[in-house]
Order: structure tokens, then C-alpha cells, then sequence
């Protein structure tokens, strides 16, 4: 990046130019730098999710299988929060169905390179940051909204995290530069076109415009029309000032990215809800605990809030802590005689998904738990729970944009807003509930009456018919063919 560095033909100001500089050469003193080493690449099949989704680990190191350059298709992703890497089961599970051959390449699981390492820290940071806002209304109101609807929307970010992923590309040297390439992250788009791979797809999350989420060179996908639309004229990241637009065939609104198995059942999950809310059955309640874990304390007042109606047989409740086992501790301090009336769930992937399975057809009750030590288990329990729910209580996050009745409470970070806004236009999920009275106020109504559960129901599968939830098999078309 030189004082001539343009996005999108838009000019960077020489002051961006060497912040981003300085970031750059502040993380090769602390981190090292590897641009002159070669990692070889090979692959093994991933153990929980390989024998559902296809997915094969690429890893580092001899030894492993070679990757199939006829039907491979790279998903490039990181670990932050749960988001990206849902994203990137969506992708996989679209490409695996579409007859292609799915290959997780997660940089923040490669420790020992220099993007691994910027990546666990910038990491850590946003995770200790997402766990304040929760906790002090003040530091959310004045630093964390700022942050997330402010700094990042502006092209100056875009300019610095351009600069740094530079410091992400050295492991995709042992890639073939014709492989398709799917990145559910910013960073692995970027650092792909860097290394010069020639089919990436940038999947942008969430349904707020912000040039965080600029990948130039790739091809940009995002989940809704207003997105397209702010993305396209890249709005308020200048400021009031006009920008150039991005240009055609380098966006595209191709719809949520939902993984095939769901969308696949979609009309048939949503038909199980309606004859259940017919025949007077408990209400099935997925809590989903978000990758930062940040959403405990509102969690412990949600569960004491469904006690009642588990005891009357009028809810059941599934928790999925996911890998969180902190959360899980303090829980049990904080709900009294908690830990004895539940049906754990823990470390024992084979039995989540035969009660996922069984679910789907058989009578439930009490409350069950979910954990696992497992990233992969942590995020997919929630997929394979949301078939069987009738509704799932979650944050505005990526779970938004997905086929199920949502009760959407409090955000984390301003860009999440958005995804509430769509859920309700939609109608398969609730507006925004902010306030804990205001979620149980919605959860009571949801439980005891049968209007809202079953708009959502129609509204769903109406959806679907349109078309609205294919956005995974879109983005594994352009990635392929460099079209819709």
C-alpha cells in the first residue's frame, strides 16, 4: 500500500496510508515474520463434522491427503465469536450438496504463523471488549457502539486491516491459485487476493454496511437487498462524502446463508411447529449461547423466567453452551439447584445428534444442556436443535438469518441491529427486545398463545419459496463459476 492506494477508485488519505503501515510493522515485532517460509498443505477429514457435512481439514505438515483440484472448494474462515465459522458450515454443507468437496482452512488455527498469532490476539481483544458491553451499559453506549457503527464502517479500517492481512498470506502458498475460494471472514478474503488465488468469494456477514467487510478483488456476496444496496454505494464510509460505487458483477445480493440440511427440511420443520402448537404440546426453547459468551447473565434471567412453564409441562428448554465452560460454572452458582434438574448433554457428540435426531419426531420435556470442548460441536448443536425448536431465544448475530421462530434479544455491537430489523420485515423472528421485560413479555405471549408462533411458521416457509434462504448455494456458484 503506497500514498496512492485506492479502494474501489476511492483515494486514501496519506496519513491512513502510514497508520496502516505502522500497524503492520507493530505486529511483525511482536509476532515475527514468516513471509519467507513455506508451509506445505495437505488435508484429513474433519472427526465430528466430515462423516455429516464432507468437511476435510486442510493442515500443515506432511503426511495428509493432497487436495482435490477437481472438485475442491476452499472455505476460508477464523474463529471470532461463533458467526464466521456458522457461516462457514453453511458453505460447506451448500458445496457438499452441490457435489463438490468442502476444505476448511481456518488461519487462526494455524498457530505457529504470523497470521494465526495477530489473528488469536486481535481476538482476544474483541471478545474482552463484547463481554464489557453486556455487562456495563456505559461502556457500550460510549466505546462499543461507537466502535462497531462507527470506526468500523469507515474506509481508513479497511485501508489498515488491507495491510495487515498481508501478514495472513504465506500459509496460502501450498493453495492452487485457480481453487474456488469462499471466505466467511474478512481476513482470509483479503489475504487470499493478496497470495493471488483467482476465484474468491467474499461472504459478508450481518446486514450492516461497513467497509470492514471490503475485499477488493474478490466477489462480494451479502444476505439482503438493503445490504447490496449500502455495500454498493459503500454509504457513510467517508463520511457524508460520495464515494465511487463498487462496480458490477463484483456484489451480488444472493439471500442468508442457511446450510442445505436445513433449508432442505424447512417446509417439513416448519409443518411439525404448526401441528404441535395445534395439539397444545410444550413449547420447544433453544437458548444459544454466543461465541464470546458474553450473554450470560440475561441467560440465568431467561431460564429462571421458563422454570414455571417446564414445571407445568407447558416449555421445554434446550441450552447450548457450546464451549463455554465458564459460562456453564456460573450458571449453576447462580440458579439454585439448577444442575440437578437438567439432562446433561456433555462431551458426547454421538448423543447430541440422537437427540437431535429424536427430537424431530418424539415428545420432550425438562431441560436439557449441551457442551462440548469441541469448536465444531459447540457451533453445529445449534443447527441440528433448531429443527426441533419452536423457538429460539439468541442475539441479533448471524442466527438471525436463519428458518427458525426467533426471539431476538439485546445485541452485541451496533452492526447486529440490522439482523433484527430483517427478521421482523420477514416475519420470522421478533424485533429487537432490549429490555429483559420486553423479552419476557414476547416469551410469555409466545408460550401461552398461538398468533405469533404461527405467523412465523408461514412467513417461513412463504420465505423459502422465494427463494430468500439459498444465499450458501449462490455463493458456492460464484465461487465455481464467477456467476449466478
Amino acid at each position: 500500500m503506497d500514498k496512492s492506494k485506492l479502494i474501489f477508485g476511492n483515494k486514501i488519505a496519506a496519513k491512513v496510508v502510514k497508520k496502516a503501515e505502522k500497524v503492520k510493522k507493530k505486529y511483525i515485532r511482536k509476532f515475527g515474520d514468516d513471509s519467507n517460509r513455506i508451509y506445505k498443505l495437505g488435508s484429513c477429514e474433519n472427526n465430528t463434522l466430515g462423516p455429516i457435512l464432507g468437511i476435510q481439514n486442510i493442515t500443515l505438515g506432511d503426511g495428509n491427503e493432497q487436495i482435490d483440484r477437481e472438485k475442491g472448494i476452499v472455505i476460508g474462515c477464523i474463529r471470532m465469536g461463533y458467526g464466521h465459522y456458522r457461516i462457514a458450515l453453511a458453505m460447506a454443507s451448500a458445496a457438499r450438496s452441490m457435489g463438490y468437496v468442502p476444505y476448511w482452512f481456518d488461519l487462526h488455527a494455524y498457530q505457529e504463523t504470523t497470521g494465526g498469532k495477530v489473528i488469536t490476539y486481535i481476538n482476544k481483544l474483541y471478545s474482552f471488549g463484547s463481554k464489557l458491553s453486556q455487562r456495563f451499559k456505559i461502556f457500550n453506549k460510549l466505546f462499543w457502539e461507537t466502535l462497531n457503527r462507527g470506526e468500523f464502517i469507515r474506509l481508513s479500517c479497511n485501508a489498515v486491516d488491507q495491510k495487515v492481512s498481508e501478514l495472513m498470506t504465506t500459509v496460502y502458498k501450498g493453495l492452487p491459485e485457480d481453487i474456488p475460494f469462499i471466505a466467511t471472514h474478512v481476513w482470509p478474503s483479503q489475504a487470499a487476493i493478496h497470495a493471488g488465488l483467482k476465484k474468491v468469494v467474499n461472504a459478508i456477514p450481518d446486514n450492516f454496511p461497513m467497509a470492514l467487510h471490503l475485499s477488493e478483488g474478490a466477489i462480494h456476496t451479502v444476505q439482503t437487498p438493503s445490504a447490496f444496496l449500502g455495500y454498493k454505494m459503500l454509504v457513510g464510509m467517508d463520511g457524508d462524502n460520495l464515494l465511487r460505487p463498487i462496480p458490477e458483477g463484483e456484489i451480488y445480493e444472493v439471500g442468508h446463508y442457511v446450510d442445505h440440511e436445513i433449508v432442505a427440511n424447512i417446509e417439513m420443520d416448519c409443518n411439525k411447529r404448526l401441528e404441535r402448537i395445534k395439539n397444545k404440546e410444550a413449547r420447544r426453547i433453544l437458548l444459544t449461547i454466543g461465541g464470546a459468551g458474553a450473554q450470560k447473565d440475561i441467560f440465568v434471567k431467561i431460564i429462571r423466567e421458563i422454570m414455571p412453564f417446564i414445571k407445568e409441562n407447558k416449555a421445554v428448554l434446550f441450552i447450548n453452551i457450546g464451549d463455554h465452560k465458564d459460562v456453564w460454572n456460573e450458571m449453576c452458582k447462580e440458579i439454585e439447584g439448577f444442575e440437578d434438574t437438567i439432562d446433561k448433554h456433555f462431551d458426547d457428540w454421538t448423543d447430541t445428534v440422537a437427540f437431535a435426531e429424536e427430537a424431530l419426531d418424539k415428545p420432550q420435556k425438562g431441560i436439557h444442556v449441551f457442551k462440548t470442548k469441541d469448536i465444531f460441536a459447540a457451533v453445529y448443536t445449534t443447527n441440528l436443535l433448531m429443527r426441533a425448536a419452536d423457538i429460539m431465544i439468541t442475539k441479533p448475530s448471524e442466527l438471525a438469518f436463519y428458518p427458525v421462530p426467533k426471539l431476538l434479544i439485546r445485541r452485541i455491537g451496533g452492526h447486529e441491529a440490522w439482523g433484527a430489523i430483517t427478521a421482523a420485515e420477514i416475519g420470522d423472528g421478533t424485533i429487537e427486545l432490549d429490555s429483559v421485560d420486553r423479552a419476557f413479555q414476547m416469551l410469555r405471549l409466545m408460550i401461552e398463545k398461538d398468533e405469533i408462533l404461527t405467523m412465523f411458521c408461514n412467513k417461513i416457509m412463504k420465505a423459502n419459496q422465494a427463494g430468500i434462504y439459498n444465499g450458501a448455494y449462490k455463493a458456492v456458484k460464484l465461487a465455481v463459476e464467477g456467476k449466478i
